[in-house]
């Protein structure tokens, strides 16, 4: 597993979150609270308030010192503005296989920043990581995150039914599609 990184291309460089990081809390605060990520999005732990930022970051920084998930800070890589995030998470040894997730900062949004980004945590994974799997899955409907896999490579394999939270609920369940990526699958050229 790794411990720090930095990966560029595309012009992007993804880096580790940085526990502690005023500007780094802030961005994921943004994230989280952006009003398009949460149409989409009902995160497990919110991340509602500056405490709750830092208490993210932290949890990212272990996840990747145990190995369970290598949460990437997407940076534009000549002016280091946060861009993003994109992370592997759900890293299973056993079966060399992961899944994948990102999402864009609003005023990033239009410039295929996720794309370019799953382009590198794809090379991460499969490098670096040594994975075989890669899955990818959204809320049926999300059609940009939809463009996104299919321009990363990650074919549709189907829609798994009332497999994530609706909207801001914990009690009601919508379905979502399931893409994924093999190590022996192409990498596309990412325009």
């Amino acid at each position: 597993m790794i411990d720090t990184f930095e990966i560029r291309g595309h012009g992007l460089l993804l880096r580790g979150w940085r526990a502690g990081d005023e500007g780094d809390a802030a961005a994921v605060l943004r994230g989280f609270g952006d009003p398009e990520f949460r149409r989409w999005n009902t995160p497990l732990v919110p991340v509602d308030d500056l405490a709750a930022a830092h208490e993210y970051l932290r949890a990212r920084q272990n996840a990747l010192a145990s190995g369970e998930s290598v949460a990437c800070c997407v940076t534009d890589e000549s002016t280091g503005e946060v861009l993003g995030n994109v992370a592997v998470s759900a890293i299973t040894p056993a079966f060399r296989s992961a899944r994948v997730g990102y999402w864009v900062l609003p005023e990033a949004r239009g410039r295929r920043v996720a794309t370019r980004a799953l382009s590198l945590a794809s090379r991460l994974a499969f490098g670096e990581l040594g994975l075989y799997r890669i899955e990818l899955d959204h809320a049926l409907g999300h059609e940009v995150s939809c463009r996104v896999a299919e321009r990363g490579g990650y074919r549709y394999e189907g829609t798994l039914r009332g497999a994530m939270f609706e909207e801001g609920r914990r009690d009601a369940f919508r379905d979502m599609h399931l893409h994924a990526r093999l190590a022996s699958d192409p990498e596309l050229p990412v325009a």
